[in-house]
């Protein structure tokens, strides 16, 4: 689950921003710099950050080393979208048939499907580049480091001074440490397969890793997952999970649960593994979605004095700053809420807080958010098991077949549940299992966010006949405690 907590942080000032004394010489004068603001990285956090910055009169520039776009619109959110719009057409069609349509189903082309996503992906990053330029920031294809607490280095060799630092590099995948690891691929590489496999492992549990596995399966690939826990999305509601992961079986998927990987060999165009159950099986292709880790090594940072985490992810308050005052950090290589909006929020704080003299914390409570797997997944607050643990609750909640399936005998089940407060009768969290449940939970995140409580839902006429109407209508909880 998404970490909703910053921990570690003493090394770091709190409630204030922490006056830079090194922006002003010996004299007291004001230093001259290149840039007001340097942003290291070309994703939608520091890009945001660099447009709103200049559109307050500073001077910016911006480094990327890769490509303009960041993980969500070059290897993330975007293209992984796209796919799941991929994958969910044959089920589509199944029901249209089921509906009467006459529909004749093809093969999928990969190779036509992976050449009009990148000339999309193209098209975004020229988007990105020309916001930039439009919006008066200086951009540098380079790789950046710190030499101090003022100074950029780029692979190009140029070097430039700036009162502020911005970094926004994000993450990346990683692989697990063991015996045949690198035959494995990541999440960055199945965008750019020549051709899909005919089967696939899939290892892990989390979201990228069900998302992925859900999109292959949907894409005609024989899909087997292993995940060593006792069960898919861990930190998620875990009914909500439960219910993911018995459709996701029904689908086709071979979820094995409590299921290490010890070893890969390759073998031909092909790999053998071998789990921790003892039961050796062959794949096309190995897909490791074992977790990511913040791109901050080899920048300068540790010697420059920026606190790290363990896991490599740059240390802040909560207005972004580090520990060097003139040094700040937001998005995913901060691994806080490591979502696309929460970057562009905390680019648009950080702007606020260093450029528009107004402290502006970052709030990172009741962020609402989907998992793109068959069907989704949208939540937003507190799952049950994390809403007992602080005060008694009430459960609503209802589970059914959708009438849009149910007609043509579909046994696909959706689920909307709400986490009620016994003491207050606010609404602690929204869950919601079912197709468009990113949609839905959009709207539902904002009510909570608010601080609906159960009747203000009541008083809420049904839209009908919906899937979202039954957010208004259960009446009775099932469980309390």
């Amino acid at each position: 689950m998404i970490d909703q907590a910053v921990a570690g942080r003493a090394n770091i000032s709190k409630g204030a921003v922490t006056h830079d004394k090194a922006a002003n010489d010996k004299k007291g004068t004001r230093m001259n710099f290149d840039y007001d603001l340097f942003v290291i990285g070309g994703g939608s956090g520091g890009v945001r950050a660099a447009r709103v910055a200049a559109a307050t009169g500073a001077t910016v520039a911006l480094a990327e080393e890769s490509r303009y776009g960041g993980t969500c619109v070059i290897r993330g959110c975007v293209p992984k979208k796209l796919m799941v719009f991929a994958s969910e057409f044959p089920a589509e069609m199944q029901q249209a048939q089921a509906y009467g349509w006459t529909v004749h189903v093809g093969g999928f082309d990969w190779s036509k499907f992976r050449t009009q996503l990148h000339v999309e992906l193209d098209r975004l990053e020229v988007v990105y580049r020309n916001l930039l330029k439009n919006s008066g920031v200086t951009t540098y294809d380079a790789r950046a480091s710190l030499t101090d607490a003022h100074t950029v280095a780029l692979s190009s060799g140029e070097i430039f001074t700036a009162k502020h630092i911005l970094i926004a590099t994000g993450g990346a995948p990683v692989r697990p440490d063991m015996p045949g690891a690198e035959y494995g691929i990541v999440s960055d590489d199945i965008f750019h397969l020549d051709r899909l496999p005919s089967s696939v492992l899939v290892v892990g549990g989390g979201y990228i890793a069900c998302e992925f596995a859900c999109i292959l399966n949907g894409l005609g690939v024989a899909v087997t997952q292993y995940y060593r826990g006792a069960q898919i999305l861990r930190g998620f509601d875990d009914e909500a999970r439960g219910l993911v992961s018995e459709d996701m079986i029904e689908n086709g998927i071979d979820v094995k649960l409590g299921t290490n990987v010890l070893d890969i060999t390759p073998d031909g165009d092909g790999y053998f593994v071998k789990p921790s159950t003892g039961v050796e099986k062959r794949f096309d292709k190995v897909f490791f979605a074992t977790g990511r880790k913040p791109n901050s090594a080899d920048m300068g940072l540790e010697d420059l004095g920026v606190g790290l985490g363990r896991n490599g992810q740059i240390e802040v308050n909560e207005y972004s700053q580090t520990s060097v005052p003139s040094t700040y950090a937001i998005g995913d290589v901060t691994d806080r809420v490591n979502l696309t909006p929460v970057a562009i929020r905390e680019g648009m704080a950080f702007v606020e807080t260093v450029f528009k003299g107004n402290p502006t914390p970052v709030d990172h409570d009741l962020i609402p958010t989907a998992i793109f797997t068959q069907p989704e997944i949208g939540t937003v607050g507190l799952s049950e098991e994390a809403a007992r643990e602080i005060e008694p609750v009430e459960i609503y909640c209802t589970s059914f077949r959708p009438m849009k399936t149910a007609f043509v005998g579909g046994t696909g089940r959706v689920l909307m549940k709400l986490v009620v407060s016994q003491a207050t009768r606010r609404v602690m969290g929204c869950h919601i299992v079912a197709p468009g449940a990113g949609e839905m939970i959009q709207l539902a995140g904002i009510a909570v966010k608010m601080g609906a409580t159960k009747e203000d839902f009541d008083r809420v006429c049904a839209v009908h006949p919906t899937i979202s109407e039954e957010l208004v209508t259960m009446k009775t909880p099932i469980r309390a405690g």
